[in-house]
């Protein structure tokens, strides 16, 4: 059993278009992604294809005009508002991108310190800050007085100090040179090996592939392929989604093709796949109903040309 499973997740946002009338806007459509404990699944795509709204929807903290459907089911069970508020800081933790998350009145020890769930607050806090190379002294400072590797392993210090079984890094990576990069992708491994789940959300394939278990590519707030990470290789072969071969083809490393054309706009999704105006495999069956999920090659893909 996965410890997350998000299964046709929909999220939309109510919105005036005039002094009286309401709209709604779908901003994630059909997201699908199941994660085991001791796993790193990566979620990818552009901006505004859904990943940072799986995160906040998994934690509970979509803002009040937003409609969500589907299910989310942590250990089994259904994740409902109740639960997730109890849950929220315990068992689900987040990395957030920006260190605008910390209390910016509070010192970095004492926020360390209040995310600690078992033992010694103090003891725990000393204890993580040498584990990830943070000197004597840090936990004195504010947020403001840290550098960006420096919050970074703060942000990461409190999740491991909450004792988190899910673990959610939302863009956690963003800037960082190549020796910190590594770095960080070595605290989320670090983290999976000890047993938690971790969830890492990004727009960066390359760095994903250093640790991840799995790709998960999302498009225009629809899952379109799940994949082990080892199928990004080559040429793309082994990869099931047009829309995942021209992700990894454009990649500098590899053909750096451009993908013509632009991901849809939540008021203009197409009524079938919604890749349809772009894949050089559609046909009319594409433009006319959304794809189902299938099985293919140890995979999964949601393309009805996919072999």
């Amino acid at each position: 059993m996965p410890l997350l499973e998000v299964n046709d997740l929909s999220i939309s946002f109510n919105a005036y278009a005039g002094a009286y009338r309401q709209r709604s806007h779908r901003a994630v459509s059909n997201l699908n992604i199941a994660l085991d404990a001791k796993e790193i699944v990566a979620v990818v795509g552009a901006s505004g294809s859904g990943k940072s709204l799986l995160a906040h929807a998994v934690l509970g903290i979509l803002p009040d005009h937003a409609t969500m459907n589907g299910t989310i089911l942590y250990d089994g069970e259904r994740l409902t508002p109740a639960r997730q508020a109890a849950l929220r800081g315990n068992e689900l933790a987040l990395v957030p991108q920006s260190v605008a998350f910390l209390d910016p009145l509070m010192r970095i020890g004492k926020q360390v310190r209040t995310s600690v769930r078992v033992g010694d607050p103090a003891t725990e806090q000393r204890d993580v800050f040498a584990r990830y190379g943070l000197q004597p002294g840090t936990e004195k400072l504010l947020p403001h007085q840290l550098s960006g590797g420096m919050a970074r392993r703060v942000l990461v210090s409190m999740a491991v100090v909450s004792g988190a079984r899910l673990i959610i890094a939302d863009e956690p990576t963003p800037g960082l040179d190549p020796a910190a990069l590594s770095q960080a992708l070595g605290y989320f491994r670090e983290l999976a090996n000890r047993g938690a789940a971790v969830l890492l959300i990004t727009h960066d394939i390359e760095a994903a592939l250093e640790i991840a278990d799995r790709i998960v590519v999302f498009y225009a707030g629809a899952t379109v392929e799940a994949a082990p990470a080892a199928d990004f290789a080559g040429n793309g072969e082994r990869l099931r989604h047009p829309y995942t071969k021209a992700l990894w083809r454009a990649l500098p490393r590899n053909e750096f093709l451009p993908l013509p054309g632009s991901q849809p706009s939540p008021d203009e999704r197409p009524s079938g796949c919604l890749f349809e105006p772009r894949c050089p495999m559609a046909t009319s069956a594409c433009a006319e109903e959304p794809p189902e999920k299938r099985d293919v090659r140890d995979g999964t893909v949601w393309c009805r040309h996919a072999t």
